[in-house]
């Protein structure tokens, strides 16, 4: 593959990733329920997930895959947690 057009790809990736961190953002501040701000967490461990592949197809190391797994591990956790314990929101 060209480089040239490698690098682009990843910079595309990469700004598409920086518009949906934040969108997410905003809908984990103004989500109306507990529940609209648990899925934006979880879609917020999906991109960081994301974003660490991307870094590791623009860096060609391989130490961050360790990060990735601790990153869906405690996003798992976390999400786990959440719903066992969450009470119903008040209309």
């Amino acid at each position: 593959m060209n480089p040239a057009l490698y690098e682009l790809l990843l910079q595309v990736a990469t700004i598409i990733f920086a518009v949906a961190f934040l969108i997410n953002g905003y809908r984990l501040l103004a989500g109306p329920n507990s529940l609209d701000r648990l899925l934006s967490l979880d879609a917020t461990v999906a991109m960081i997930q994301c974003a660490l592949a991307v870094y590791i197809c623009w860096s060609l190391d391989t130490t961050v895959a360790y990060a990735m797994l601790v990153v869906a591990l405690l996003g798992f956790i976390g999400s786990v947690s959440v719903t066992k314990f969450r009470k119903a929101d008040d209309a």
